[in-house]
């Protein structure tokens, strides 16, 4: 893939549409066994639910392009939310406060990027000890006791603008602005580009280093982001939020169209993939169904990603399949 044809990227393609259509054809499947699902107020209840993971898989998604992964998002976003309301209480100006909370998420998306690019350690590895560290640091700081939340702040979770919530807007905002530097700025190009092909990126003059740690900055600082609105929403920060979410938030890349591969990936289809998993499990709960049977849906939701984005790359040709089942009736004789 070359820089010329990365111009003429599409600011929302067909595999959009299509995630949306099955998004659309599922809330009217659900609707016949509860009619309140394919509702305004519903709709308005499942953006809220995924706006902080929203957030976070936009960060994610573009680490996921770049051909590597961050698995401290979680953890980072339970950090700056505590460090943000740690200032406020301490009396740092609130406006401050936060923008020193989003700050320590692009700290700690700088430190992953730097021993990533320059220790030239695996970003599974790398960001797997960021977790644990991050949570750690949450509960050094917390005592393991909340910390109220400066009530200036807490519109950014609560309040509401133009008739929507402020952190929906606030995360449909980030998506239009991560789609256009992905489909059209030089940064967007050069991630593609280097997810894509490092090699012919940096025959190509691309800064690959520089690319790098820029996609895990901005992942930390989106993670920063999503920690203060979380935190504003729930009127307080504890040690203990966003514990799991990296999770989620992988998931919502995948099913949105990236690929674990590098080189292809869409902050519109992170979006979807994002509500995809905050309708189903909407649905779930206004059928009262098993949260067991919940979590095994959202899982086959996910493996099913995998396959079809290798199914896509052409991973499963019939061949291929010929020969991995030939060789397991090999070994079975």
């Amino acid at each position: 893939m070359n820089l010329a044809g990365l111009r003429r990227l599409p600011f929302i393609r067909g595999q959009e549409a299509g995630l949306a259509a099955v998004i659309v054809l599922l809330s009217i499947a659900f609707s016949f066994f509860n009619p309140s699902f394919l509702t305004t107020e519903n709709f308005r209840n499942v953006l809220v639910a995924v706006a902080v993971v929203g957030i976070m898989s936009i960060g994610q998604c573009f680490v996921i392009i770049a051909r590597e992964i961050d698995l401290s998002v979680g953890s980072v976003m339970g950090l700056s939310g505590l460090c943000g309301a740690s200032l406020m209480a301490m009396g740092v100006n609130p406006l401050l406060g936060l923008v020193l909370g989003i700050a320590v998420g692009a700290v700690a998306g700088l430190i992953n990027g730097l021993v990533v690019v320059y220790g030239k350690v695996n970003s599974f590895i790398v960001t797997l000890g960021m977790l644990s560290v991050a949570r750690g640091l949450t509960q050094i700081i917390s005592g393991g006791l909340p910390i109220m939340v400066d009530p200036s702040v807490m519109f950014l979770g609560q309040g509401e603008f133009i008739g929507m919530p402020v952190q929906v807007l606030i995360f449909l905002g980030l998506v239009v602005v991560g789609q256009y530097l992905l489909t059209r700025s030089v940064l967007g190009q050069r991630i593609l580009a280097v997810g894509d092909n490092a090699e012919a990126a940096r025959l190509s003059g691309i800064p690959l280093d520089a690319t790098r740690v820029a996609v895990f900055v901005a992942c930390g600082a989106l993670a920063g982001v999503a920690g203060m609105v979380y935190t504003a929403q729930v009127s307080v920060a504890e040690a203990q939020a966003g514990t799991g979410l990296e999770l989620d938030v992988i998931a919502a890349v995948v099913i949105g169209g990236a690929s674990l591969s590098g080189g292809r990936g869409s902050i519109m289809g992170a979006m979807l993939g994002a509500y995809l998993l905050g309708a189903l499990r909407n649905a779930f709960i206004l059928l009262e169904l098993s949260p067991f049977l919940q979590q095994m849906s959202v899982g086959l939701v996910i493996v099913l990603a995998a396959v079809f984005d290798q199914i896509r790359q052409g991973s499963f040709r019939r061949v291929g399949v010929a020969k991995a089942f030939g060789g397991l009736l090999q070994r079975g004789r």
